[in-house]
């Protein structure tokens, strides 16, 4: 559906390799993809306007984004009204807090199943508790400035409460390590991003195969397979070593013999 809306938009700039497919192409196009609708089941259907959102195993990095909005602009809104003595501002930023809360509280429940889904090893699952814990204390202040604010007398929004703004500064400091410590665990370890969890990671590096001998000249060389050593007193008669029977090794396009 997107590529299809995208064909579909005149061509601004014109020229270029990406040529327009006409507007009755794009017609018949897009009176096709709406057909096509007819025979597909609501989850496919959602899938064709939303594919971004039917490809998230947990909602959690949709519903992030809300509680981040609403609590910033909450903040700002609250605590520039309270310090300039400006009541519709704090007006405003009361519902703000109580929408933002919710949405909190949605999101720290779908990022708990998240963590529970999601695949990660030793090192993301301790960010991943950090990032938890932060994520439940944004949700536990904002419930506790939302509870203030309900039972508050009127004259809360026309004076100057500094622990008020001290708590929910604190909220915006937890808030945004919280959403620096998600950052990490999905740029830089690839928590929940498909091709990193189906097993792209780099191969492991065989451990190098060495001949060592007790001569004057060391002969030693490494080949791609499991690592021995062959240890060897020049003076041990050949006849009594355990391994005296020649034996070949054969490594690639060469072979040598012992």
């Amino acid at each position: 559906m997107i590529d299809l809306i995208f064909d579909v938009l005149p061509q601004i700039h014109g020229g270029g390799n990406h040529q327009g497919i006409g507007a009755v192409k794009g017609l018949e196009a897009f009176l096709t993809f709406i057909e096509s609708l007819t025979t597909k089941s609501p989850a496919e259907i959602f899938a064709a306007f939303m594919p971004g959102i039917s490809a998230m195993d947990n909602i959690h990095p949709l519903l992030v984004h809300f509680p981040i909005a609403l609590f910033s602009l909450f903040f700002f809104a609250d605590t520039i009204g309270g310090l300039l003595s400006k009541p519709a501002w704090r007006q405003f930023s009361t519902p703000v807090l109580y929408i933002g809360t919710f949405t909190a509280i949605l999101t720290v429940a779908a990022g708990l199943q998240a963590a529970y889904s999601a695949p990660h090893n030793d090192a993301t699952h301790a960010i991943m508790l950090r990032h938890q814990y932060l994520g439940i204390t944004v949700t536990v202040l904002a419930l506790l400035l939302s509870l203030r604010r309900y039972f508050a007398a009127d004259s809360f929004l026309y004076s100057k409460t500094y622990g008020h703004f001290a708590l929910s500064g604190l909220l915006i400091i937890c808030l945004t390590l919280g959403a620096d410590l998600g950052g990490l665990m999905v740029y830089q370890h690839g928590v929940a991003v498909a091709p990193v969890m189906q097993g792209n990671a780099p191969l492991s590096i065989q451990p190098q195969h060495t001949h060592s001998y007790s001569v004057p000249a060391a002969h030693t060389h490494s080949h791609d397979s499991a690592a021995h050593v062959h240890t060897y007193d020049i003076s041990t008669p050949v006849e009594t070593r355990p391994d005296s029977a020649a034996h070949t090794h054969t490594h690639g396009d060469h072979g040598h013999t012992h």
